[in-house]
């Protein structure tokens, strides 16, 4: 069975801290263990101090060790605490042995011979010196090191830790095993909310919206996620608007093409050379429609084949000029070309600029005012060259001007849609600008329609 990542966290975050509580308890029990043998051995060591005078004092008073040799009564004698009370001056009382050091005293020579006690102690164990009255040497009062605890307070105290331990850790995984299912319970609610927001726009309902939960990594995941979904709609509604635009675009010339034939075809209009010629204009009309389609469907897609060459973008705009002076001169407009004053060197493909230009000229054509004007100029500044066409009235309101780089918009109230454009010119244009790396923008014009500006970056 496969685990969801929600139980995947639970017992990652569960064996994380059982693991933890692990080690701390061996760790705890290590340092438990190994300070409560110093504990005991310290208290051994207080209560050698303790027994040291009365075994000095004893020496003492026989004069050699023979009194204790073999004779384990007489040493367990001298180890019997006593606290004898002086008037004026009160001992504190001795040690008491409830820790069971006094099995693990020995009594040795000073060369370390056995004298008594426990037989097994040598001089490596813990000792004290033995002086007698005149402060010379005579013997070692050692003591065997305590390596577990062996009386039965110290035991109970050992057991009783080690318990408590136990009980701590099984405690505190539960704790932890309750805090990593309300953690994974609340991510659960938070993952799912935002995988259902996923399934709703995989499903085509492109409302669909997650849940701002925080500003963590989830939040700003359905920040993301919310900003595609509006990506997404707004895409759905540009592309059922581009094939309403299109069918209607499509569909005036049709009409007019079957209009005709059908008032041909019922004897209603003769088939004259004029009758033709119309027929031709009108798929001429389609044809272009059709091609800038493709055009732009290119541009978008980023298809277009460019071969980027080293240019100078004012000998490009002069090109383009050439084709256009005749139709500009025929349609009662004036064209003005102000030379570049310096070299404007660029990298871009020539053909695709003069089809940028030649859009931007033909534009000016078809909705500049009969005897008004048309002014170029390329002009560098800085790292970047600029090139501008504008013209005279009628312009466009600033509030349409935005909008002119849009597929099939056309400011009808300003710029005059009989003469056939498709409305897709300028947005091709703007393609082409951003496939050089520049921008296309347009503005108001001082000579009372529009200017639009190209800006290109200078070759390096």
């Amino acid at each position: 069975m496969k685990l969801g990542t929600p139980a995947k966290l639970f017992l990652l975050v569960l064996t994380a801290c059982a693991m933890v509580l692990a080690v701390n308890g061996v760790v705890g029990r290590y340092l438990f263990e190994r300070g409560f043998l110093g504990y005991l051995n310290e208290q051994g060591e207080s209560r050698m101090r303790e027994v040291l005078p009365q075994v000095e004092a004893a020496y003492d008073r026989e004069g050699s060790w023979d009194f204790v040799r073999n004779h384990n009564e007489v040493w367990f004698e001298l180890m019997r605490p006593t606290w004898v009370p002086v008037a004026g001056n009160l001992r504190a009382p001795p040690v008491s042995d409830q820790t069971g050091a006094v099995p693990r005293f020995a009594l040795l020579d000073l060369q370390g011979r056995f004298l008594a006690g426990n037989p097994q102690a040598t001089l490596d164990a813990i000792k004290l010196p033995i002086a007698a009255r005149d402060g010379h040497p005579v013997g070692w009062f050692v003591m065997i090191p305590f390596e577990k605890a062996i009386a039965a307070g110290d035991v109970r105290f050992s057991r009783d830790q080690s318990r408590g331990r136990w009980v701590n850790g099984i405690t505190s995984v539960l704790i932890a095993a309750l805090l990593a299912w309300l953690l994974s319970r609340t991510l659960l609610r938070q993952v799912g909310g935002l995988t259902g927001a996923i399934h709703r726009l995989a499903a085509g309902d492109l409302s669909a919206r997650a849940a701002r939960t925080g500003d963590d990594e989830l939040g700003r995941l359905g920040h993301d996620i919310n900003r595609l979904a509006d990506t997404l709609e707004d895409t759905e509604r540009n592309r059922r608007s581009y094939m309403a635009d299109i069918s209607h675009e499509l569909r005036t010339p049709l009409t007019v093409m079957r209009a005709q034939l059908e008032a041909i075809q019922d004897g209603i209009r003769p088939m004259t050379p004029e009758t033709l010629a119309t027929l031709q204009r009108q798929v001429q009309q389609l044809g272009k429609l059709i091609d800038d389609l493709h055009d732009l469907a290119l541009t978008q897609a980023g298809a277009l084949a460019y071969r980027s060459t080293p240019l100078d973008l004012d000998a490009v705009l002069q090109l383009a000029l050439d084709g256009m002076r005749g139709r500009l001169a025929d349609a009662g407009l004036q064209l003005r070309a102000i030379p570049a004053a310096q070299p404007c060197p660029v990298n871009g493909d020539e053909r695709r600029l003069q089809q940028l230009f030649a859009n931007l000229l033909e534009n000016s054509l078809r909705y500049t005012d009969a005897g008004g004007q048309v002014v170029v100029a390329v002009q560098r500044q800085g790292d970047t060259v600029c090139a501008i066409i504008e013209d005279s009235a009628p312009g466009v309101d600033e509030d349409k001007r935005g909008r002119l780089f849009e597929r099939f918009y056309r400011a009808e109230e300003s710029r005059n849609r009989a003469s056939g454009g498709s409305g897709l010119g300028l947005a091709i244009c703007r393609n082409i600008a951003q496939a050089h790396g520049g921008t296309l923008h347009a503005e108001a014009s001082a000579l009372g329609g529009l200017r639009v500006v190209l800006t290109l970056p200078v070759r390096a």
